[in-house]
């Protein structure tokens, strides 16, 4: 279970988890509630550094690595340990965390079985958002730190348990500086939005869904004129197979929106 990156995109915290509708979206409480962000100085105020929380954080020693002799036979599944995880993210450290445009690289897992790659990849990168940019863009380059990142699952409980993983991580790294992020705040709602589009089950050999619907996933393009506006821009993830061929799919159309309003622009433009 080892991530990727996709090919670039084109230029330019924890609650009770939410439940889901039957068809295994997120739901959210209506009646959102503006963001409260905090001033940098308050946000810097008994400040604590995030990468030196994760760093602290309980070993997976207790992790079980196998579920069942069942699913290693028939689905392959062997979950990573963390020590290897981060050997591993060591490798492409520049494009995830230090180099230019970290925020923007994309990273796909292609098997996210419970999420392990996805956190230590968002971990890393909120962790460099915070060390490197200044505190009044975290709550935007946060999401599209969220933005970047892309996994297929195969098996529902996995699929759920990484989506679930991911909105906690978030959570916790915006309540760790006392910037609110209920379920009531369009923080969390843009953070719910963006991994529920990005985080898809599915067949990676095949690029279908169980329904056998082509797997789609966005570009979310920061505009480069407003860098807290991104366009929603759909493709399939087969087509990423099909360098140089012509793509036939009639996707949605989406206007440029802020990052923390991508909910709200749920359905497609004229």
């Amino acid at each position: 279970m080892t991530p990727t990156a996709l090919a670039p995109a084109p230029p330019a915290t924890a609650p009770a988890f939410e439940p889901r509708s039957t068809d295994g979206t997120f739901v959210a409480p209506e009646a959102p509630a503006r963001d409260a962000l905090l001033s940098p100085h308050d946000a810097l105020a008994s400040h604590t550094s995030y990468r030196r929380k994760i760093s602290m954080s309980t070993p997976d020693t207790d992790r079980l690595f196998v579920k069942s002799r069942h699913r290693v036979k028939t689905y392959g599944e062997v979950f990573t340990p963390r020590s290897m995880v981060d050997q591993m993210l060591d490798l492409v450290s520049e494009d995830l965390e230090s180099g230019d445009g970290f925020v923007d690289k994309t990273f796909l897992e292609p098997a996210a079985g419970d999420g392990n790659f996805l956190v230590a990849i968002l971990q890393r990168k909120l962790a460099a958002i915070e060390e490197r940019l200044d505190p009044s863009t975290w709550s935007r380059e946060s999401l599209f730190a969220l933005a970047s990142i892309y996994a297929i699952e195969l098996l529902e409980d996995n699929h759920q348990d990484a989506q679930a993983a991911l909105v906690s991580e978030f959570v916790k790294f915006h309540e760790s500086h006392g910037t609110p992020c209920s379920p009531r705040t369009d923080l969390y709602r843009a953070a719910v939005f963006l991994i529920s589009a990005n985080i898809l089950r599915g067949n990676t050999l095949t690029g279908k869904t169980p329904e056998g619907d082509e797997i789609e996933f966005s570009w979310w393009t920061r505009q480069s004129d407003d860098p807290s506006l991104v366009r929603r821009e759909p493709f399939t993830f087969n087509s990423l197979r099909e360098d140089g061929a012509f793509d036939f799919t009639v996707y949605a159309s989406y206007e440029p929106c802020p990052v923390h309003h991508v909910h709200k622009k749920a359905n497609a433009d004229a």
